[in-house]
Order: structure tokens, then sequence, then C-alpha cells
């Protein structure tokens, strides 16, 4: 006998079937993803937590600029009644000591204290060299502590505490060789300062304004150059401004960084989803937005635009939604993984190479630069200056040409003018004219080394990203230490140097893919079959 059913059966069930189908649809988005269609790229959250961490490079241009003053050498003056012509053109290493003085005083800077002179002016190069060196070291290992346990907020608090320390005690030198030792401390705890600001900074931006924002990052590290030049003129002893130059650093620990949040991307990949999830709620509402409930976090090689709705897939959404939210395992890279990765391994190696060169190129010529006979805070104030139109010019084209154009271009405008500078002479006004080629150079290279920290982290997928940068940054910091060897070569051999290391970066640069409006991926998964 067949069951009859009540009239208004369909009436009844009707109120269950709306109610289902007006759930939420559901979908797993990366943070690129995410942030294009529910966040905002750049609201006001990105810009706030973009300059407080940016803040960090006006930090590491005053503990790597700082050398500049600590370590000139001053003017020095005839004793009344010495007779100072015996000297020749040797200076005071052809006088007698006590014919001579210093005119500000021993205690002006470190070459006047400790009388690295004549036949010690060579331990001036090598503090610098060991700076740099100790820079290598620490942007390798804290690349990889920012990207793995300590995060990338971590590991710039902890830089930020050593720099402050190191810097002080620099200050508290008895001799030379204590001086260089607190100064390759100071060194290892600086290279991670750019690198973990840099990454923490970006992360949080959309694809389609990172470039402009990465780009911008460097105007702190110029602006800081400008402002350490007026520290030190307030601050004529060099000990004095080593303290003054170090204090700045404490005090972004404990008026900026409680401000700033952990990575989103960093969270997601350590398989906190909760908090990163948290983390990309606070920022869509902070930039007037709303991240619908039924959307969630997930790595790009997990991320579907599938959607499950209606009352037949109640239990599928349910079990869906326990699984997105949860906290998952952690993942680790390290730069072996990068290497293990047919894809990562030859852009490590050609990024590797781009860092490298035009690191000697940026630092050779700076020094170059600085030889110009003007007021020495001057001629500093001036050279940070100059190098902002490079970055204001390169932000502009960075979106519109692609990062691989634009660099072959400006290594190539660099090497092209530091080659014309190798072939003029050094007399009349042939001077002004290698002076000319020589900011020229130095234009289109600050551009280059601008460019190439967004273009390194964008070709390196998260889990990886902050340990591919660190080694990009040993390279660099290699190329540093090298730069005043060629600079001592003097005539026309440092601008052909120049030269063929700006032309041949170009041509490593061709090999590169270009990244302009590419996720930013999270695995090496993920960018595996986002490039199949």
């Amino acid at each position: 006998m067949a069951t009859t059913l009540p009239s208004n059966f369909d009436d009844l069930r009707s109120p269950m079937l709306l109610a289902a189908a007006k759930k939420p649809a559901a979908e797993k988005l990366c943070i690129d993803d995410m942030l294009q269609k529910y966040c905002g790229e750049f609201g006001r959250w990105q810009l706030k937590h973009f300059i407080l961490t940016s803040l960090a490079w006006a930090l590491e241009a005053f503990h790597t600029m700082v050398m500049i003053f600590a370590d000139r050498e001053p003017d020095w003056r005839c004793v009344p009644g010495a007779d100072c012509n015996s000297g020749g053109d040797g200076g005071v290493c052809g006088l007698s000591p006590e014919a001579w003085e210093w005119a500000g005083g021993r205690h002006g800077s470190t070459v006047s204290e400790w009388n690295l002179i004549c036949g010690d002016k060579f331990k001036v190069g090598l503090v610098q060299a060991v700076f740099f060196a100790g820079c290598m070291i620490g942007a390798g290992i804290f690349g990889h502590l920012s990207d793995s346990s300590l995060g990338r907020k971590g590991s710039l608090t902890v830089v930020c505490a050593l720099n402050t320390l190191f810097g002080c005690l620099t200050a508290l030198s008895p001799n030379y060789w204590i001086y260089a030792l607190l100064r390759l401390l100071t060194g290892f705890s600086s290279g991670g300062v750019g690198l973990t600001a840099f990454v923490l900074a970006t992360e949080p931006i959309g694809p389609t304004k990172r470039g402009t924002a990465g780009m911008s990052t460097f105007y702190f590290f110029s602006g800081g150059i400008a402002v350490l030049s007026g520290i030190a003129y307030i601050f004529q002893s060099w000990r004095y401004l080593y303290i003054a130059s170090s204090i700045p650093s404490f005090l972004y620990i404990i008026l900026v960084l409680p401000f700033i949040s952990e990575s989103p991307r960093w969270f997601l990949v350590r398989g906190k989803v909760s908090e990163a999830t948290k983390l990309m709620s606070t920022i869509a509402s902070s930039n007037g937005k709303h991240l619908p409930d039924g959307v969630f976090l997930a790595l790009d090689d997990e991320a579907s635009s599938t959607k499950i709705q209606g009352s037949g897939h109640d239990i599928t959404l349910m079990t869906y939604k326990n699984e997105s939210m949860e906290n998952k395992d952690a993942l680790v890279g390290s730069i072996v993984d990068v290497i293990r990765s047919p894809i990562t391994r030859v852009r490590l190696f050609l990024a590797v190479a781009l860092n490298f060169l035009g690191s000697v190129v940026y630092y050779g010529l700076s020094l170059n630069v600085m030889n110009l006979e003007t007021n020495l805070y001057l001629n500093v104030i001036l050279n940070s200056v100059a190098e902002m139109p490079a970055f204001t010019i390169t932000a502009v084209f960075l979106d519109r040409f692609g990062r691989k154009p634009l660099t072959v271009a400006t290594m190539w405008f660099s090497g092209l003018f530091c080659l014309m500078g190798s072939l003029t002479g050094n007399i009349g006004v042939w001077k002004v004219v290698r002076m000319v080629c020589g900011v020229l150079g130095i234009f289109g290279m600050a551009g280059t080394y601008n460019l190439l920290f967004i273009y390194t982290a964008e070709l390196f997928p998260t889990v990886v990203r902050n340990a591919a940068l660190g080694c990009t940054t040993q390279a660099a910091q290699m190329g540093a230490i090298l730069a005043p060897f060629v600079v001592v070569l003097g005539g026309w051999l440092p601008f052909a140097a120049f030269a063929a290391c700006g032309i041949v970066g170009g041509m490593f640069a061709f090999y590169l893919p270009e990244t302009m409006n590419q996720p930013l991926y999270d695995t090496f998964n993920g960018m595996e079959a986002g490039l199949a």
C-alpha cells in the first residue's frame, strides 16, 4: 500500500532547504588570493605595518655607515716651532711624531686615537672587511632562523637587541683588536636586520602592490644614512657616536616592535593556521573589509576554488571547516632544499651572482664618489640623496616593464657609464666627466640593488624565502668585502672592473624568469604546480 504524504510536506521541507542553501560557500584560498579578494592588497593595516617594519632599515644604515665617520682620517697640523716641510709628499709619515698633532685631538676617530696611518693604514680597510664578513655570516644564520622557529619578528627583535649591545660595547673598546672583534659581532647581527625587515614588511602585501612597496624600503636605508650624518656632526667623538647610533635600536624594540605583527605566511607554513586566519581577519577589518566565515586559509598547493554548499554536503562542509581551521605540522625548509629543487637551484645560482656583482659595483662606486673634495658630512648626505631618484624610477617602472627587463636595463646602464669612465682620463675637464660617469653608474646600480631584494624574494617559496635571501645577502656582503680592494687599484682599472660586473650581471639576468603579478608561492609543491 502506497504511503500518502501530507499535502504540505513540501512546505514543511522547504525551510530546511532554504536554510541549507543560505549556508555560506566554503573555499580554500592561499594568502595572495585572500588579500586580493577579501582583505585588500595594500590598505591601512599594510601601510602602518610597512612603515614601522621598514624603519629597521635606518638602523642598519646606522650600524653599517657609522664607520665612515668613526674611522675617518682627521686633519693634522704642524705644532708651533716645528719644521713640517721635511715630510715631503708622504705627509705625516715622513715627520717626527713631535712635529705634528691631530687638529681635532686624538679622540675624534679611531684613526687618530690608535694612529692607524702610514704602515698601519691597512687596518682601517681591514675593519671594514671584517664588518662585512660578520654581515655575511649573520645573513645566513638569521635567514634560516627567521624561516624556522624564531620567525620574522622574533629574528628582528634579536638582531636589534644584539646591535644595541655590540654597538655600545664598541664605544668601550680599549684597543684596535677588541674594536675589530666588536665590529665583527655588530656585522653578524646587522646582517639579519635588512632581510628580516624586508620579508616581514612585504609578505602581508598583495602581489600587484608588493613590487612597488618592496622598492620603497630602501628609502629608509638612504634616509638613515642622511640622519646618521647629522648625528655624526653632533657627536664628533667616535665613542659617543657609536653609543648615539646604537641607542635607536633599543628604542625600536620598546617603542615600535610591539605594534608589529608576525607574518601570516610564516604562521601558515609553520602550521599555525588559526593564528594566520585571525591575522588575516584583522587585516581585512582594519582595511574596512570583511573576511567571510566560509573562507579558509591554505597553502598554495592545497588551495582550491571549489565551493561546497547545499543540504547534501552539510557533513562535508563541517569536516572541511574543522580540517581547515586546525593547526598542522610545521613546514621547514633550508638552503639544502633550494639546491635540491631543479627550479630553485638555477634561480639561486643566478641570484647569488647578481647580488655579488651588484654589490661590488654599488659599494665600489660609493667609495669613489666619496673622494670628492667637499665637507664629509655634506658629502654623505648628498650621496644618500642621489640614490633616491633611482629608487623612485625603478619603483615606477617595476610593475610596467617587469622585474627581469628592469634588472637587465639598470645593470647595463651602470656598466655602460662605468665603461665610459674607464676610457676617460683623470686630467682637466675629464675629471668632471669621470665623476659624472661614476654618479650615473651608482645611480643605475642603486636601482638594481634595490630591485634585487624584491626580485629575489619572489623567486623562492615562503618555506625557504629567508634562507634564500640570506644566501644572496651573503653573496652581496662578499662583494662589499671585495669592493675596497678593487678601488685601491687606482687609475682606470676600478671603472673597468665595475663595467665588467655590470655588463656580465645583465647577461645573467636574462636567464631568470619574470615574476611580475605572479603568486608568491608558499611551498615547493605549490611552485611546481603553478609553473607546470
